[in-house]
């Protein structure tokens, strides 16, 4: 795994990326201040580490609340589509193991945890939609329930006819329109 620390000439690069994606959409963050979220971020490059693997693989994650309880500011991946370099891509590792042929090139899960966040859950996902309209011509693997995995199953949303929708797949199937979107807390 590659060292999960940013050299300053990365922090600030990515500073000024989500500065500029922060100040450009305050619709998704209504009464937050940069300032703060900055000051939080560079007291956690662990954080900051997986912010830049979800802006290398597309994510595009910007602020989209702020927890009162734990004082965490909650980021989620906010690309138009699913992230380009997270698709053709199974839920979980067992699921990848359990193809012998056309094996895609990771997991959802395996891919989310070497990155250092989490998959959407069907209710953040659902949250993510009153922000924008996302996914209108892809879908992403979202947090699946350990009954219905259990069986084989895994859960994928997206965003067709003003509408979410939620599916269904086996776990072990990936297209090259579906990926995942990711959460982070910082």
């Amino acid at each position: 795994m590659a060292t999960q620390q940013l050299t300053s000439e990365e922090s600030a690069t990515l500073l000024d990326i989500l500065k500029t994606r922060f100040e450009k959409n305050k619709n998704r963050h209504t009464g937050l201040e940069w300032a703060n979220v900055q000051t939080k971020l560079e007291a956690n490059p662990k954080k900051m580490w997986s912010l830049l693997q979800m802006e290398k693989t597309g994510g595009e994650p910007d602020v989209v609340a702020f927890d009162e309880k734990t004082k965490e500011y909650i980021f989620f991946d906010c690309s138009a589509e699913s992230p380009k370099e997270r698709r053709s891509i199974c839920y979980d590792h067992e699921a990848l193991e359990k193809r012998k042929e056309h094996k895609p090139k990771d997991s959802a899960i395996n891919m989310a945890t070497e990155m250092g966040i989490e998959l959407l859950t069907e209710t953040q996902y659902r949250d993510l939609q009153k922000l924008g309209n996302f996914d209108a011509k892809t879908s992403s693997w979202i947090q699946t329930p350990t009954e219905i995995r259990n069986l084989g199953g895994a859960t994928f949303c997206d965003f067709r006819y003003n509408t979410v929708f939620l599916y269904h797949n086996g776990a072990d199937s990936y297209y090259a329109a579906r990926g995942f979107r990711g959460s982070l807390r910082v």
